[in-house]
């Protein structure tokens, strides 16, 4: 996908002309991963920052349907980032950020408009020296961006007139003495100079009188957000905190996994237009469902559920449980139940797989499906800076566009997968002991602690609810599992651990969610070769059980990974790190939070705490 910049240049006749130029490329997945809207990108020798969505030329783009994650984020359809050439789309615009920039020969440091490059080129009008994009950009926790503000750090709080401020020159030094910010100075011609030392300090900026801009440079000049409290914090431009995504995703289940809902959503685009005419919606059906087996009818059966989904309102069951809560609900029961009559026009086909009791800890199992198709649709909703997401947490999140729009970004990807859930009796036996409730309330409480300072820090009363951790664990038991699994099989099955995904399914109570899928999504064919459904065989999944519990039970980093009191972060996690449990940020839903594999094997001074050390 091209990613493209608007450029000025004067035309033959006096007036400037804006041009769009290919600065480079990227991935369509990386669009929603990586270098979404609001994330900073390096490209050659200069340094962007991707427009917001009413930018995208975005009208050809293909189109994706997953109806109940359409209801679900509340948007009319997801679609595409565009492709990189007509007609399909002409890439995603991206506008030049930071603004500053220093030479390294001239030692200037200012916006780069003053420098006076020659078009579409990155270098000094005076020496001809490349030009470098500022290393240090600022940001605050509901999502704002700027320039870091050298002039006033020079100055401190004796900063002069805005109008005097134009006449001082700041130039950028490097002492060369170490790597550390004290040898990053910043002179201005006034005489005065200071070091970046400190300017990571969460009070640095306030400290200088500097308060959030509320600037929105991925949404164009005048949508600065008025206002803003939160104190901005100095990041590296290339800081992971300076764009955390918040992803959504969804499985396609019955029945919009159907053939007849695959082939709907191929033309929905055409009947929308005549949603209220359905005498014009029969002539457009007539027109593609030749050859397909479907008739006219069944296609307006399939369009009169969608409209059902749209207008659907939660039961009085459904009312208790978030959006979020209430769609994995949907999956897992699907997961549960398996499909029959499966077509290959199909994208969900799930069966189970037959148990073998005599194989090891397979007794500690409930069910185990075989997951061969699936379909999961993974959409960009927001993004958030200096805190990550936390489905907990009443996260600040940024704006994708300044319009209200009725889609959203999103790829769908295919895959494969194995379904696994715990014997409910065991699970239920093993949750009344005190020694996995002592380890979970440990996490509950950090996690507690964590959601009570970002709501101190929005400037909210905290209530109940905000400081209300829903870590339980069951919750750890199962995360923990997918990790070691997800390990395990990465060594077996030819998928590295980076393309393998957990998906956590749980939910307190007897009669709650307890299960996992782990599976494998690429868009395309390659993420359904049966490497990941072969893990399924009974023989083969007890094995390999076997043999996670076996590698997790020592860790290189034992004793300290064993006997920590909190590890990772924001002490989020025990008896876990990169030496046993850790996975790749890819494969986690949680960044890698709420693991404790002694709730797994138990510690060698309480083995019993374990799930699979509990007599069956």
């Amino acid at each position: 996908m091209a990613l493209r910049s608007n450029s000025n240049r004067r035309g033959r006749s006096g007036p400037r002309e804006t041009t769009r130029t290919r600065e480079g490329a990227v991935r369509r997945t990386q669009m929603i991963t990586t270098y979404g809207v609001g994330s900073m990108v390096a490209l050659g020798d200069r340094s962007f920052i991707v427009s917001g969505l009413d930018t995208w030329n975005a009208d050809r783009a293909e189109r994706v349907y997953e109806p109940n994650l359409q209801h679900w984020l509340g948007v009319r359809e997801f679609r595409l980032p565009p492709a990189a050439s007509p007609p399909a789309g002409d890439g995603v615009r991206i506008r030049l950020f930071p603004e500053w920039y220093s030479c390294g020969t001239c030692r200037d440091l200012q916006p780069f408009g003053r420098f006076g490059s020659p078009p579409n080129r990155s270098v000094c009008g005076a020496c001809g020296t490349a030009l470098t994009p500022s290393r240090f950009v600022v940001a605050c926790a509901n999502g704002h961006l700027d320039d870091f503000p050298y002039f006033d750090w020079v100055h401190k709080r004796t900063t002069p007139s805005e109008d005097a401020s134009q006449k001082h020159r700041l130039t950028l030094h490097s002492t060369g003495g170490s790597a550390s910010l004290r040898s990053i100075v910043i002179k201005c011609s006034c005489g005065k100079s200071a070091s970046l030392e400190g300017a990571f300090g969460k009070a640095a900026m306030p400290s200088i009188g500097v308060k959030c801009s509320g600037r929105r440079p991925w949404l164009g000049k005048y949508s600065e957000e008025k206002g803003c409290d939160e104190p901005p914090r100095t990041l590296q431009r290339g800081s992971s905190a300076a764009w955390f995504p918040v992803q959504r995703s969804s499985l396609s289940i019955p029945p919009w996994s159907k053939g007849l809902h695959r082939l709907l959503s191929r033309h929905m685009d055409k009947l929308a237009k005549y949603e209220d005419n359905e005498a014009a919606q029969q002539a457009v059906i007539e027109t593609f469902i030749d050859g397909t087996g479907f008739s006219v009818a069944q296609v307006l059966a399939a369009l009169d559920e969608r409209r059902k989904l749209a207008g659907e309102e939660p039961d009085e069951e459904d009312i208790k449980l978030d959006a979020s809560s209430r769609l994995r609900h949907k999956e897992y029961e699907q997961l549960s139940h398996g499909t029959s009559e499966v077509t290959r026009d199909d994208d969900f086909e799930c069966e189970p797989a037959p148990m073998d009791p005599s194989a090891p800890d397979l007794d500690a199992l409930d069910k185990v499906m075989l997951v061969r198709r699936l379909r999961e649709v993974r959409a960009l909703q927001s993004f958030t800076r200096i805190e990550m997401p936390d489905p907990a947490a009443s996260v600040r999140r940024a704006k994708l566009s300044l319009e209200e729009l009725d889609w959203l970004p999103a790829i769908e990807v295919s895959g494969e997968g194995v379904f696994l859930t715990l014997d409910r009796d065991r699970l239920h036996r093993w949750e009344k002991t005190s020694g996995p409730q002592s380890r979970a309330t440990r996490i509950n409480d950090s996690h507690s602690a964590q959601l009570l300072k970002r709501a101190q820090i929005a400037g909210r009363t905290p209530t109940a609810d905000d400081v209300a951790s829903p870590i339980d664990a069951r919750f750890i038991l199962l995360h923990t599992l997918a990790h070691a699994l997800i390990n395990e099989w990465s060594l077996d099955c030819g998928y590295p651990a980076a393309a393998l995904r957990e998906r956590i399914y749980c939910s307190p109570g007897p009669k709650g969610m307890a299960g996992i899928l782990i599976y494998t999504a690429t868009s395309d064919s390659a993420g359904s070769l049966g490497g990941v459904v072969g893990q399924g065989d009974p023989h083969r999944l007890g094995a390999s059980l076997d043999s996670a519990l076996d590698r997790i039970s020592w860790c290189s980093q034992d004793p300290p990974c064993m006997e920590t009191e909190a590890g990772g972060t924001d002490s989020l996690n025990l008896a876990a790190c990169y030496a046993c449990v850790l996975l790749p940020e890819t494969s986690c839903e949680t960044n890698n939070t709420f693991l404790d594999r002694a709730l797994l094997i138990g510690t060698p001074e309480a083995p019993e705490i374990g799930f699979f050390n509990r007599p069956a």
